[in-house]
């Protein structure tokens, strides 16, 4: 009896090694496979923000060679960095905010008190800036014009200028 019943026990143990061998083996291929496909799925959807981000930075002054190339030398004959250049644009333009009657090249005068300020700004090309506006009620958009002097100003005109109905 004593041997039946170690005979029965072994027979039991060895069945549930091999049943937990094949669910664990099943269960380690399962994974793989799941981790194949989400690896799959993130590297389309890496590959897809790829592809939005160079179409949204088409007209951008950091990809456009032609662009930076107009800057190439400046009077002083010295290079002109486009990495340099864009913060120094940018800082001029913001610099404006500080008159009491807002940044003058937004194209608006206050409004119910309040001044008009530039907000962003992004520059698209050697000649062209986008810029957001607010005077925290009003928002509204800018294209303005930007010429580098030769000794190194900057003067700004206002091409054309977009404002958001209120709601």
């Amino acid at each position: 009896m004593k041997k039946s019943l170690f005979l029965y026990l072994f027979i039991l143990a060895l069945l549930l090694n091999i049943f937990t061998y094949m669910y664990y083996s099943k269960e380690n291929t399962f994974q793989r496979e799941e981790l194949k496909k989400t690896t799959k799925v993130l590297s389309d959807s890496v590959s897809t923000l790829k592809t939005k981000l160079a179409d949204a930075d088409y007209f951008s002054y950091e990809t456009n060679q032609n662009a930076q190339d107009y800057f190439e030398k400046t009077a002083g004959g010295e290079f002109m960095d486009y990495q340099k250049l864009i913060p120094y644009v940018k800082e001029k333009l913001v610099a404006f905010n500080d008159d009491p009657k807002g940044n003058k090249y937004v194209g608006f005068d206050m409004l119910d008190g309040k001044k008009f300020i530039v907000n962003h700004v992004k520059v698209i090309n050697h000649r062209w800036i986008i810029a957001d506006f607010n005077n925290t009620e009003i928002w509204g958009e800018a294209i303005i014009k930007y010429f580098i002097n030769d000794d190194k100003s900057v003067d700004f005109e206002t091409a054309e200028t977009l404002v958001y109905p209120k709601q």
